[in-house]
């Protein structure tokens, strides 16, 4: 299967996110991070607030609940959670967007391995 994001997003260095079947990229600014996620399973994130995020749906869906409103998006939507606003989400496998977080130290980079470009993958 082609992967939904080109060599340059995969030679990111990963981001370390405690999500099960959750794989993601990093490019971090000085005062943001602009994650590419994908989810190889489902996946359930509890309750919480963070500094602003907004993103968008490459593939698959999501469920959002976004302080008392609930809503589900799918490929091509957008979504916006404000600084401080409580959330949860119901992630479905086959998920991927591009999530921004106006925040420079949301995530830490998981490991510096090889480039993608230089991966032995006979897949």
């Amino acid at each position: 299967m082609k992967d939904i994001f080109p060599l340059p997003v995969l030679n990111l260095p990963e981001a370390d996110i405690p999500v099960k079947g959750a794989t993601a990229y990093l490019s971090q600014g000085e005062r943001h991070q602009i994650l590419f996620m994908r989810f190889a399973q489902d996946a359930v994130i509890p309750e919480h607030a963070h500094a602003g995020q907004w993103g968008v749906v490459l593939e698959g869906k999501i469920e959002l609940a976004i302080g008392d409103e609930k809503h589900v998006f799918g490929k091509g939507d957008r979504y916006y959670i404000p600084a401080g606003v409580r959330h949860s989400a119901r992630i479905f496998a086959g998920y991927a967007d591009i999530t921004y977080f106006d925040q420079a130290d949301r995530y830490a980079a998981k490991r510096q391995g090889k480039p993608a470009s230089a991966r032995n993958d006979s897949k």
